[in-house]
C-alpha cells in the first residue's frame, strides 16, 4: 500500500509542476488554486508512504516519478523539445527508480 500511495504522491507532483507553470506565478487564481490543492495532497500521501518506506528511498521515488511525469507532460502536453540527450537523462532516472525499488525492504 505504501508503494501506491507513493505512486499517487508522485503523480499529484506532476500535476502541481504543470499547475504551477499555468498559474504564471501564481497571478492567475484556478491554476493558483490547483497547484497548492495538488502539492498539499502529494505532501500528505508522501508523508503516509514514509510511515513504511526509508526516507532515502521514498523521497527519491516521489521526486523520480516527479521528474521523468512533468519530463513527459513537458514533451506531450506543452511542446518542449526532444532529444536523445533528455530522453537518455530521463531513462537513467527512471533505471534509479527501478534499483531502488528492488533493492528496497520494504
Amino acid at each position: 500500500m505504501s508503494w501506491f500511495l507513493l505512486l499517487i504522491a508522485g503523480l499529484l507532483e506532476v500535476a502541481w509542476a504543470a499547475g504551477l507553470k499555468s498559474s504564471e506565478g501564481f497571478t492567475r487564481l484556478w491554476p493558483s488554486v490547483f497547484t497548492v490543492v495538488t502539492a498539499l495532497g502529494s505532501f500528505v500521501l508522501l508523508a503516509m508512504a514514509m510511515r513504511q518506506l526509508p526516507l532515502g528511498t521514498a523521497y527519491a521515488v516521489w521526486t523520480g516519478i516527479g521528474a521523468v511525469g512533468a519530463f513527459v507532460f513537458g514533451i506531450v502536453m506543452m511542446g518542449e523539445a526532444v532529444s536523445a540527450a533528455r530522453v537518455a537523462s530521463a531513462a537513467l532516472i527512471v533505471l534509479g527508480l527501478i534499483g531502488l525499488k528492488l533493492s528496497s525492504s520494504a
